[in-house]
């Protein structure tokens, strides 16, 4: 009863604030111009996730009894919250975010919240640390990336939390839900508006969702035994992890990246919604095709959750060869239409 309240209170309150942001955005010319690799033709508000970061906010502080611990990571998304509003409103340098993706990882990891399954010695503490810090830089930019396309990002975010959601319920972990269901409600109000062209996440929306998926993925606990409980997150979220190892291995092999700067700052009609689009697909058919992969990829991970070694390594195998098709598909369909030959 508590989780339905929530979520009326956070739908009802992101609903009724995002005219006003809308109002403020043409006001102050927060706009998303077209040009580049942008699909759409007009001006577009670029505060919508101030919506969703004002509703998680509140549904946050609301229940702050029942969330407290989760404070490190509320700290850390409101770091990146507030670097990506002041790169919607004046681009930042790449060095600029890195160091603040890097530090409000940090922030989540000080409490001591990581990906745990090495053995605990220093080299495996330190190995450890490592890897939650590209985990969550990686699919905090992997999300950004997500958002090229009308209601993508936020819808995926939902389809995502509510995988999660499945096994947080089943294992009796309800207060990590709940903080799933403030997500989920704020994006839901959300999605309405950017559906009909009317407001777009912006950085700060994009950034601060790929932050809270990436720390809640390591938050929950998902299994007993730690390849299983690592391999759930890696399907939950495989659609953005495809995207970014896929146009890194293309842009590569282009040579139009070498380093971790660069990447960062490259931007191209080269990611996977991009793809399915030049590949005949509207762009709301494209959003549709990414959400069924996405609640499959779910779907598999929640099943995933009560199954041993094996059956996690299949489903992690089975997935990797569907991306595999996949990305060949693309390339093949790009060799098509322009003669297009990686390098």
């Amino acid at each position: 009863m508590k989780s339905a309240l929530v979520f009326i209170y956070v739908f009802l309150f992101v609903c009724a604030v995002i005219p006003l942001l809308r109002k403020l955005a043409f006001a102050f010319n927060i706009l998303d111009i077209p040009g580049g690799r942008k699909v759409h033709k007009t001006p577009m508000p670029l505060l919508g996730g101030v919506a969703i970061f004002l509703g998680f906010t509140g549904g946050f502080l609301f229940n702050l009894s029942q969330l407290y611990f989760l404070m490190p990571v509320f700290l850390g998304a409101l770091i990146i919250f507030v670097v990506g509003l002041l790169n919607d409103i004046r681009e930042l340098s790449v060095k600029v975010r890195l160091f603040f993706q890097v530090l409000a990882s940090l922030v989540v990891m000080s409490s001591g919240m990581r990906i745990s399954f090495l053995p605990n010695t220093p080299w495996g503490n330190i190995g450890e640390v490592v890897i939650t810090l590209i985990w969550i830089v990686g699919l905090t930019n992997a999300f950004n990336y997500l958002d090229g396309l009308d209601g993508l990002a936020a819808g995926s975010c939902v389809i995502n939390l509510l995988s999660f959601i499945a096994i947080l319920y089943m294992t009796g972990q309800y207060s990590l839900g709940l903080l799933a269901i403030i997500l989920i409600a704020a994006c839901v109000a959300f999605l309405p508006y950017n559906f009909e062209k009317k407001i777009f996440l912006g950085d700060s929306g994009s950034t601060f969702l790929g932050f809270v998926l990436a720390c809640f993925s390591f938050t929950g606990h998902w299994a007993g035994n730690d390849m299983v409980k690592i391999s759930i997150p890696i399907l939950i979220l495989g659609v953005p992890i495809f995207d970014m190892i896929f146009t890194t291995i293309v842009r590569i092999s282009e040579g139009k990246v070498k380093t971790v700067l660069e990447w960062l700052r490259y931007s191209g009609k080269d990611h996977f919604h991009h793809s399915l689009v030049e590949l005949g697909l509207s762009p709301r058919a494209a959003v549709f095709f990414i959400y069924c992969v996405t609640f499959s990829l779910g779907l598999s991970a929640v099943m995933v959750s009560n199954d041993s070694i094996y059956e996690a390594f299949l489903s992690i195998a089975q997935s990797s060869i569907i991306f595999a098709i996949i990305g060949n598909l693309i390339i093949a369909g790009k060799r098509h239409r322009s003669g297009w030959e990686p390098s």
